[in-house]
């Protein structure tokens, strides 16, 4: 809210892994539509590293992939007016420790007139060596929106 950016409110929206990922994919579709700019929060993934549970954090990663990222992908790839996408973890959480780490995070950054580079793999060693390298602080945002 700090940001200028509006709550918008998605029935089901739990935090946790049972979470209505169809219904915040759609809204964040809805919201595109308006604003310049969505932020989407999933918080799934953390939950499950908090819980040690590599088989449910891996699950979760993949339902954000299937029914997330894939249905807005799809429907702005429709869209005339060209939509950036960034993927990103706020924070590692891994399984072993149950906690935060400081460590850096992987990224995706799409956008339709930009060739990928040829990372092939998300995760936090295969991203560093695409073509964003290791960015620092605000340099994400300001690559983001540049």
């Amino acid at each position: 809210m700090y940001a200028g950016l509006r709550p918008i409110v998605v029935e089901g929206a739990t935090g946790l892994y049972n979470t209505n990922y169809e219904g915040k994919a759609q809204a964040a579709i809805d919201a595109l539509r308006t604003d310049d700019f969505v932020y989407l929060h999933i918080e799934a993934s953390d939950e499950a590293g908090h819980e040690g549970d590599v088989a449910l954090k891996v699950k979760t990663i993949e339902y954000l992939d299937s029914r997330v990222v894939k249905p807005i992908f799809e429907e702005v790839s429709k869209w005339d007016e060209p939509v950036t996408i960034a993927v990103l973890p706020d924070h590692p959480t891994p399984c072993s420790i149950r906690t935060h780490t400081a460590a850096p995070v992987p990224f995706i950054i799409y956008r339709p007139e930009q060739q990928p580079d040829a990372v092939l793999i998300y995760d936090e060693f295969e991203a560093q060596k695409g073509s964003y390298g290791m960015l620092q602080s605000q340099q994400f945002m300001q690559m983001l929106l540049s």
